[in-house]
């Protein structure tokens, strides 16, 4: 077992450490010999890396200590019925994955029972345990789930590498299941994709690693819902890794969802690797959790790539919401957008931090950067940084940041026109966050997010 004695500051990892050693011990028969390669490498970093303190820059306004003293458990029995499927399904018509606790189910999720199915346009869309399982039954190469671990064995853990981060190294030590979509070139699925994460901790805090891996092959499309829920009040940690891999022309669309129990906490990580050509829609939306963290990194490598990075967080309370971008513009001619606004009350925090890199040959860079806060409290706080490191000459790149209060004159003009007070200010928050809803090429589900902030909003 790896053990790591603790130095001045360092927050102690011999509990996660000593878990993976029960963990490895309980998978080893079902793991084939790269995945338990992937992780160990996984747990060897984690334990080099430590969990990050607020001595850390990256992590100064973000104390993650609370999360490492939480007990480690980390796969209970579900709580979930159709109904609660239903009420936080949007409507949709589309390809749903559920997960509860980390673990894929079947009888709640709408493709083939056995984990796998192959789309009418044919997409593939599984689950790392499906894949494995089935693979251990049949060798025939025609079966889905077989078709699967190709792609799994190149792509898990190639993009978000663990030793960078070491909440993406204990997630990737722990990976037990994961949502798996692959694109063949060509392929343009007609429905969306839905993976929807329940985590239930009605005893006490339970600890999940939520994993998504896309594989988009040459001029493929698709959108796809990544979608965090749990219980109301319930304590537990949610640590996710998205791994989106774009091949040349590739179109996808991802909008991440995060409305974790107002007592959880949330950490994941988005990194995405674009090549010529492909464009990446990204939208992200923080609602619940304690204490919520998002990266979103991405790679821009290869020339005429588009990337927008949309961003809406709202927080109340003693909330602490943190979202840290990272955009790498490596070769010419290549395109990116971020816009994030957040909303903020009570005594909650904001943190943004948002980097664009220009790399020597990335010439003809066209990169833009802003985020908007509202304050609607005097206790709420913001701590913005939005930066640009340019090495290239010819380029075109803005970055700016904003933080203020409700308009004295917008609230005039709307009152001079009979509206209250309240309903002036309401209405004003509602047009501020749909700003960001409102790029949601998916109606249901930018439908559904727009009542909710605005019934949010008249609480």
């Amino acid at each position: 077992m790896i053990q790591t004695a603790p130095s001045s500051g360092r927050i102690n990892t011999n509990l996660h450490l000593t878990a993976f050693d029960v963990f490895e011990r309980s998978t080893a028969e079902s793991s084939p010999h790269w995945l338990q390669a992937i992780r160990k490498a996984g747990i060897s970093h984690f334990a080099e890396l430590g969990f990050p303190t607020l001595k850390d820059e990256e992590w100064r306004y973000t104390n993650v200590a609370p999360i490492a003293k939480l007990p480690f458990r980390t796969r209970v029995e579900d709580r979930l019925s159709p109904d609660l499927i239903e009420a936080h399904g949007f409507g949709l018509d589309c390809y749903r994955l559920v997960f509860s606790n980390g673990s894929f189910l079947p009888a709640l999720s709408n493709i083939a029972l056995q984990g796998t199915e192959t789309t009418q346009e044919g997409g593939i869309i599984g689950t790392l345990s499906a894949a494995l399982s089935t693979a251990a039954k049949h060798n025939s190469p025609t079966n889905d789930a077989v078709f699967l671990l190709p792609a799994l064995r190149k792509h898990l853990g190639r993009q978000a590498r663990a030793n960078e981060n070491a909440f993406v190294a204990l997630n990737t030590a722990f990976v037990y299941d994961a949502a798996v979509i692959v694109l063949p070139g060509q392929v343009k699925l007609t429905k969306p994709i839905h993976i929807l994460h329940f985590t239930s901790s009605p005893k006490e805090p339970i600890t999940t690693f939520p994993r998504t891996l896309i594989v988009a092959g040459p001029e493929s499309e698709a959108k796809v819902i990544e979608h965090y829920v749990g219980f109301e009040a319930e304590e537990y940690f949610s640590s996710a890794v998205t791994e989106i891999d774009l091949e040349g022309g590739a179109r996808i669309e991802h909008c991440k969802l995060q409305e974790e129990s107002a007592a959880a906490f949330h950490i994941a990580t988005i990194q995405a690797h674009q090549a010529a050509r492909s464009h990446l829609l990204s939208h992200s939306i923080s609602i619940g959790a304690k204490l919520a963290r998002n990266n979103i990194n991405g790679v821009l490598d290869g020339s005429g790539i588009e990337c927008t990075l949309n961003g809406l967080y709202l927080a109340k309370g003693d909330q602490l919401v943190d979202h840290h971008t990272a955009l790498e513009h490596a070769k010419p001619h290549c395109n990116s957008h971020e816009f994030y606004h957040g909303i903020l009350n009570d005594r909650a925090t904001g943190v943004f931090n948002g980097k664009i890199f220009v790399r020597p040959d990335a010439q003809k860079t066209d990169a833009k950067q802003t985020n908007r806060n509202l304050l609607l409290s005097d206790d709420a706080t913001v701590n913005t940084k939005p930066q640009l490191e340019i090495f290239a000459d010819d380029v075109r790149c803005t970055h700016g940041a904003t933080v203020g209060q409700l308009e004295e004159e917008a609230i005039f003009y709307l009152r001079a026109r009979g509206i209250g007070l309240d309903n002036a200010r309401r209405m004003l928050v509602h047009a501020f966050a749909a700003d960001i809803v409102n790029r949601i090429t998916i109606d249901e589900v930018r439908e559904k997010l727009d009542q909710q902030l605005f019934d949010l909003f008249e609480k």
